[in-house]
């Protein structure tokens, strides 16, 4: 029996609710209707009066969330999609944010974005939104790319005492699948390596380490070993594993499915470049999304985005440096 990303969200939910009582869940349809995705699906049933409907207002949502734990509860947010948490973007990063550094209490929220694009979804529920929300102090932002990472990091995020930006990308909802459930799991903070190898190091996360690991087994048949590094969360980010994987193969390119304009493959190659630049046998190359609102078209989308055929265009340009 397999267990989809989704499943694995709502599992850790459920076992979120069933290991603290000051958890609870609040959002748009989240109750007795499961949530926009499914996410919450029967948990109202089984936990009464702890997964709790919202008015269509993200700014009240995020608003009642920060004074819950202000008093002491551990609130999960659910947003409809990533975009949305825009309404709600003056709490987030003025209240919940700044709150320790402000009063010394912590504001314990974990705020879940639906994020990235799907077929057809266009521009207003497509967004991925990691790149902003790292941008404040304060903020933990995580973007899951496994099974086991949406289901362990989910659950680290709700212990956390700082604000936690949970981006679940929606295309991994259905289309991943694990045989279980993990029992331990890296720490939020820590990347992985999801493919090693001696010849350039692709430095990815969310829904395109799935791309990077497909276009790595096209450039493998070519005699080519690339090393892919997960970074899991971008807020803590990993340079020591970015760093250490740089050393061992010299080259380096960064792929994410957001904006190019400063995101995190800047930053990656940003630290890279200056605290490593001695590593580095090529320039660091970038490979994001289309600068422009993600198109609803299918075949628009799919030029849009990075896909391992795009990345390993890109790979190769390095390689040939």
């Amino acid at each position: 029996m397999s267990i989809t990303y989704l499943e694995a969200i709502r599992a850790a939910q459920a076992r979120a609710l069933a290991d603290d009582p000051r958890v609870f869940i609040y959002g748009q349809d989240v109750g007795a209707f499961g949530g926009a995705f499914k996410a919450t699906k029967g948990l109202a049933k089984e936990f009464p009066g702890r997964v709790l409907d919202a008015p269509i207002s993200e700014d009240a949502m995020a608003g009642l969330a920060i004074g819950a734990a202000i008093e002491g509860l551990r609130p999960i947010i659910e947003m409809q999609f990533a975009d949305f948490s825009t309404v709600a973007f003056n709490q987030i990063v003025n209240q919940a944010a700044t709150l320790f550094w402000r009063t010394n209490v912590p504001c314990p929220i974990t705020v879940r974005l639906p994020c990235g694009a799907t077929s057809g979804s266009g521009p207003f529920h497509s967004q991925t939104m990691e790149a902003i929300y790292a941008h404040y102090p304060g903020i933990v932002v995580l973007t899951p790319a496994t099974v086991e990472d949406a289901y362990s990091m989910l659950l680290e995020a709700v212990v956390i005492d700082d604000p936690v930006i949970f981006c679940e990308h929606k295309l991994l909802y259905y289309h991943l699948k694990a045989e279980a459930l993990p029992t331990e799991a890296l720490p939020v903070g820590k990347a992985r390596i999801a493919r090693e190898g001696r010849d350039l190091t692709v430095v990815t996360y969310s829904a395109m380490v799935h791309e990077s690991l497909a276009a790595a087994e096209v450039l493998h048949s070519d005699g080519w070993e690339i090393e892919v590094v997960d970074l899991r969360s971008v807020k803590p980010l990993d340079t020591d594993t970015v760093m250490g994987s740089v050393a061992r193969t010299g080259r380096l390119l960064c792929v994410g499915e957001a904006w190019p304009w400063g995101g995190v493959t800047s930053e990656v190659i940003a630290r890279v470049t200056c605290e490593g630049y001695d590593l580095l046998d090529a320039p660091p190359q970038r490979l994001n999304a289309k600068d422009t609102p993600v198109p609803y078209h299918p075949n628009l989308w799919a030029a849009h985005r990075p896909t391992a055929r795009s990345i390993v265009d890109a790979a190769r340009k390095v390689l040939q440096y």
